[in-house]
């Protein structure tokens, strides 16, 4: 695969842009419609009752978050010994190392993506049926790639494995990744160094790539009340505009900030964007039906944690099977709700109460 270009650069007298890129929307798939893909991919390695066929489905999952999360060509992971060559302590994968006409390279990995890849090859079953390395015929598993891209409604050829390989470089230079970083990260064997980076070392640029990729693992995580998302309308006003975010799980969530914050981040539709409500600005109803309230962001789930303190007690609600949400309220306030693992409750925060941020 070429280095991933654009139509469009910045002037390069900006070195604060160095790395930046914007891509052809048509010529690979965004972030959300990646995340979407992947989704995709774990309700179908899950979707079958029959043990032989989950085994099949789970190794073309892992073959699939290995091109998704490394940037690594097919026939890189295909020859790949998963056990050996996947460190979970120290967060990296090595590729080539039995390769006879290739150097080997090792890429970070972020620590999400680690643990999801060693709760599969804790499966022994999947182990014995994985084999040394993820041996599987290429066409096969590119006929897999394309099916679940069109569950999704993207045209086949955007989910091959070199579309994604494509993708995930695009993705990682819109979010400002160092194009040095994101050359080594792809395998790229003669990157073209700008002057500014030419005194970057093997290891800076392996710091670089894994310090980014924990970051945008974090970003992207819902977990304490973060929701990563994109941008889907904006509606403006005297002084104040409502900004409404659309999450990869299918959530509208809406913040409301200043005009002069409006521009200072540059926001329109289409840009990804995360919104942040603290724990104590979440209020839950103990309710089937939806409460009749003001407040503009209001979420159904159950109740999967209870946390007592002295005072205090923090509740953690799952919305769907990857966002969770936490509040906390007064050991009194919890009691009275009747609130219990298990219990269904509605966490509702207004539009005042968030905090909206770009990377």
């Amino acid at each position: 695969m070429n280095p991933p270009t654009s139509k469009k650069t910045r002037p390069a007298s900006r070195p604060s842009d160095h790395g930046r890129i914007v891509a052809e929307p048509s010529s690979c798939l965004d972030t959300l419609q990646l995340e979407r893909l992947e989704r995709e991919f774990k309700t179908w390695a899950d979707g079958t009752p029959r043990a032989d066929v989950a085994l099949s489905r789970k190794r073309i999952l892992l073959i699939f978050l290995l091109i998704r999360h490394t940037g690594a060509k097919l026939h890189e992971v295909l020859t790949l010994n998963p056990v050996r060559d996947v460190d979970h302590g120290a967060l990296t994968v090595a590729f080539g190392r039995d390769a006879q006409d290739a150097e080997a390279r090792t890429v970070p990995l972020a620590e999400n993506v680690s643990r999801e890849i060693r709760a599969l090859l804790d499966d022994e079953a999947f182990l014995r049926s994985a084999g040394q390395t993820l041996s599987v015929d290429p066409a096969f598993v590119r006929r897999k790639f394309y099916e679940r891209a069109q569950a999704c409604g993207f045209p086949k050829q955007m989910g091959s494995p070199e579309a994604i390989r494509k993708s995930r470089g695009v993705e990682l230079m819109q979010s400002n990744m160092p194009l040095p970083a994101v050359q080594k990260y792809l395998g790229h064997s003669t990157p073209n160094l700008t002057s500014s980076y030419v005194s970057f070392s093997e290891e800076d640029i392996r710091a670089v790539t894994s310090t980014f990729l924990q970051r945008e693992s974090a970003r992207k995580t819902s977990a304490r009340n973060a929701f990563f998302g994109r941008v889907d309308r904006i509606l403006p006003a005297d002084l104040q505009a409502v900004v409404e975010l659309v999450t990869p799980g299918g959530h509208t969530l809406s913040s409301i900030i200043t005009l002069d914050s409006l521009k200072r981040m540059g926001l329109k539709a289409g840009r990804l964007a995360t919104i942040e409500v603290k724990a104590p600005w979440v209020h839950l109803y103990r309710s089937e039906a939806e409460p009749l309230c003001s407040a503009e962001n209001r979420f159904l789930g159950r109740i999967v944690r209870l946390t007592r303190g002295r005072i205090n007690t923090e509740c953690v609600l799952s919305i769907d099977a990857e966002t969770e949400l936490c509040t906390i309220g007064t050991n009194e306030s919890i009691d009275r709700l009747g609130l219990r693992e298990g219990t269904a409750a509605w966490a509702v925060f207004g539009a005042y109460s968030t905090i909206l941020r770009v990377d």
